[in-house]
């Protein structure tokens, strides 16, 4: 793209929100998604348009080289199309500062969230294209599925609100440039929960087209793991680990299972107590962590272990992991084996599990059809898959 092409539409694009609901140490455009930045993925979408734009990007004065360095990763070689500007102490303040940096040409202005980092490059083109067809303001928006109450300042419920006239609002939020310099002008220090709000406080008609379900905005923890599943996969600071234990059955009826006593049953031989699906807790734990097994933390024939409980072992492996920087986030134990039934008792033994692991715990168990070692009754298998997270 050459300086001397005609360009009619720009997207200033906001990157200056903190990551403090984020629990982030940087600001939140700033954080990364499955390899990318989500200012850097925002602004992917836009360089894909097909023609031409100005890209204004509102950045913390702190972070201004390194938004510039990520718009140059972008578009390498279009410093004349895509510029970076401080940002202001609010939203309001931001978006005046990238109006100010647009080209007297521009004749649409979209302003872009880039924390809405998935928003597919098409409801750019559809909210420009709406800009240009209409002159209104436009802003892309979904149902509310949810049903919504009216409360008071106590919670209580004062009424029901009707979802069928209501819209979630996203952005990018388009207008017709010289409009929008106005109500921006004309709003002042005024508080607005978006340039929407601006644009019709003074005077602008607004109307909505349909958003994007991927354009929804990370704020929390939550959005950002939400935005790596929609991604296909899963944050790198999340570790998967499997376990396996396997335990035969002694001759003395005190059997442990699952964090559970079990009277009357055949208790399974080992140096501890044999709590095989306990063991193969610890074992998925300590592996999606890279902290070994269970045998080489705990020791085979240690005799501080001796006859020791599952509980002792689950626990210390959890304070293994805190002494490492990981937390436990779930973990699933497959149990195998024709006896005890263990049905009648699962909800019991997850809530112990879940109870040492503090994380959720979840036990399904199966029989063999008489196959194998299980199938004769001979002893107990449990297969553990455990999901951590490095703080």
């Amino acid at each position: 793209m050459s300086g001397d092409l005609h360009i009619s539409t720009a997207v200033i694009v906001v990157a200056a929100g903190s990551g403090t609901r984020l629990g982030a140490a940087l600001p939140k455009a700033f954080v990364d998604l499955a390899g990318q930045t989500l200012l850097e993925r925002s602004l992917r979408s836009i360089i894909l348009l097909p023609y031409p734009v100005q890209v204004v990007v509102v950045a913390p004065a702190d972070f201004v080289a390194d938004a510039e360095a990520i718009a140059h990763k972008v578009a390498p070689g279009l410093e004349e199309l895509v510029s970076v500007v401080n940002g202001g102490t609010t939203r309001h303040d931001s978006v005046a500062a990238g109006l100010a940096a647009v080209q007297s040409s521009v004749e649409v202005v979209l302003v872009h969230d880039a924390a809405r980092a998935l928003t597919p490059t098409t409801l750019f083109a559809d909210v420009d294209m709406a800009v240009q067809a209409t002159g209104a303001g436009i802003v892309p928006a979904l149902p509310v599925v949810d049903s919504l109450k009216q409360v008071d300042v106590t919670g209580g419920v004062l009424g029901i609100a009707d979802r069928d006239q209501l819209r979630a609002a996203q952005t990018p939020q388009g207008f017709p440039r010289a409009e929008l310099e106005a109500a921006y002008a004309a709003a002042g220090s005024s508080d607005y929960t978006d340039d929407a709000a601006v644009f019709a406080a003074n005077g602008g008609a607004v109307t909505t087209i349909p958003g994007d379900e991927v354009a929804f905005k990370i704020t929390t923890a939550w959005d950002l793991n939400r935005a790596h599943q929609v991604l296909g996969g899963i944050p790198d600071t999340h570790r998967v680990g499997t376990g396996i234990d396997v335990h035969a059955f002694g001759e003395a009826e005190n059997l442990w299972l699952a964090g559970l006593h079990w009277p009357g049953e055949k208790e399974l031989s080992g140096h501890s107590d044999g709590d095989a699906v306990a063991h193969a807790i610890c074992d998925a734990l300590l592996s999606a962590a890279g902290l070994g097994d269970i045998g080489s933390r705990f020791g085979t024939a240690d005799p501080a272990y001796a006859d020791a409980s599952g509980e002792v072992f689950v626990r210390g492996t959890i304070e293994l992991l805190a002494a490492s920087g990981f937390e436990p986030i779930n973990v699933s134990v497959q149990l195998i084996g024709n006896k005890p039934r263990f049905s009648p008792r699962r909800e019991e033994a997850q809530a112990v599990l879940t109870e040492w692991v503090g994380a959720p715990v979840s036990v399904s168990a199966t029989t063999t059809d008489g196959l194998g070692f299980t199938g004769r009754g001979e002893g107990v298998a449990a297969i553990a898959t455990a999901l951590v997270r490095q703080r």
